[in-house]
């Protein structure tokens, strides 16, 4: 009895330390990376809004970004949280993807 009942125990802790690994581990490397590139807006950066709006970085506090929308030259003020994608960091990570599989290629 005292054997099933400490495998159950091993069983249940091992399916949550899957779980982790699987789920809630990758998840907050997502989020970790996303609140990096929002951090690292710089002016001139071309971004993608939560809403689906992209344009130009014009100015840069602390909580919010100001960015214009094409031509028109239409200034929005959004917090830094709406902001889903950052052209220029998409650009970096897919050189340094690149590079990385160049140097796996040469050896």
């Amino acid at each position: 009895m005292p054997n099933e009942s400490m495998y159950s125990i091993i069983m249940l802790v091992a399916v949550f330390a899957i779980m982790y690994f699987i789920m809630i581990r990758p998840e907050n490397k997502r989020k970790k990376a996303a609140e990096e590139m929002r951090s690292n807006v710089a002016l001139g950066d071309e971004i993608v809004t939560i809403g689906g709006m992209t344009g130009k970085i014009v100015q840069v506090t602390e909580e919010t970004v100001t960015f214009e929308t094409g031509e028109d030259r239409v200034r929005i003020q959004i917090k830094k949280w709406a902001i889903q994608t950052n052209e220029r960091a998409e650009a970096k990570a897919r050189e340094q993807a690149e590079e990385r599989k160049k140097s796996k290629q040469k050896k």
